[in-house]
């Protein structure tokens, strides 16, 4: 069974799990303060849609702190929550595969949905197993800016149509976020257009997206779907290629195991560091922010 259909049987385990349950009084997290109740997948779909809807919406996220939203498995509770949104803001592309299930059994007339991923131009995956299993795309969209523009525009037209009297007050902060990163994207790809080498080694290979908006080649211990781990001949291949390019850095991530990683790096004779993949929270950073930080980390380890 795969990812897609195990999930798709998850979901109805669920759905029938909350029809049980009864009608009883459920806490969703929700504080019933005026704000527009949106929920979010994960924490890069909420900092996007937070950008937006600045304090005119409360956010809450499906996917809880410190979980790798690949591994995620939907509870009754966050149905519940979609019974109370009058907005859900999802990424697409398998890293919610029991989103469009979820929808459905939450049967909420009121809560209008954006799949992020169907207002970018996605990058196809290359390994037919997995694609096979998660789908035909790589699902780590929020992670170019380009992407998170595009993104962070379907979420303002939806937040439009939820509550048209702010419609001027998220016009302005899109605009503002579009400037940020169009400002950010202009100013890396010409300190990049400069360095002295391209390869961006990873852990986990969520950096296609930021890597064509900058002119760069990601090579990753792990797949998309951080799954698996590589042969003792790749790992091999991966260390020569380290050493050829010379690689100073292999990046890891604070929701996948460096261990791999360490190894690679150690055989290369680089080192590690990691990047934030924006799947954790940090309540104190922007999305630029914590993006101009991967991107200032990225371009000193290729000089």
């Amino acid at each position: 069974m795969n990812y897609i259909k195990k999930a798709g049987v998850m979901v109805m385990g669920v759905l029938m799990t909350a029809i049980m349950a009864g009608c009883g009084t459920v806490e969703t997290g929700f504080s019933h303060d005026g704000r527009i109740p949106v929920v979010a997948s994960f924490e890069a779909t909420k900092e996007i849609t937070e950008a937006i809807g600045g304090n005119k919406v409360e956010v809450l996220t499906v996917i809880p702190e410190g979980t790798e939203p690949h591994e995620f498995e939907l509870k009754t509770g966050d149905i519940q929550k979609l019974q109370e949104a009058r907005l859900f803001v999802y990424n697409g592309l398998g890293m919610e595969p029991w989103a469009d299930q979820a929808i459905q059994a939450a049967d909420n007339s009121k809560l209008k949905t954006v799949n992020l991923s169907r207002h970018i131009t996605p990058i196809p995956l290359v390994d037919p197993e997995e694609r096979k299993e998660h789908g035909a795309y790589d699902p780590h969209v929020w992670m170019g800016l380009s992407e998170a523009k595009a993104e962070a525009l379907a979420v303002k037209n939806e937040l439009q149509s939820v509550s048209p009297e702010n419609r001027e007050y998220f016009e302005h902060n899109y605009r503002q976020f579009a400037a940020e990163t169009d400002a950010l994207k202009k100013e890396y790809q010409q300190k990049f257009s400069h360095a002295p080498r391209k390869e961006l080694v990873t852990g986990h290979a969520a950096f296609a997206y930021l890597c064509r908006d900058f002119g760069l080649t990601q090579v990753s211990v792990e797949d998309a779907f951080a799954s698996g781990e590589p042969s003792a001949k790749r790992l091999v291949e991966l260390a020569d290629f380290c050493k050829a390019h010379h690689v100073k850095v292999v990046f890891t991530e604070e929701l996948v195991s460096p261990a791999v990683s360490q190894t690679l790096a150690e055989s290369a004779g680089a080192s590690t560091e990691s990047i934030d993949t924006l799947e954790s929270s940090d309540d104190k950073s922007s999305y630029v922010e914590r993006m101009r930080r991967n991107l200032e980390k990225i371009l000193k380890a290729m000089q």
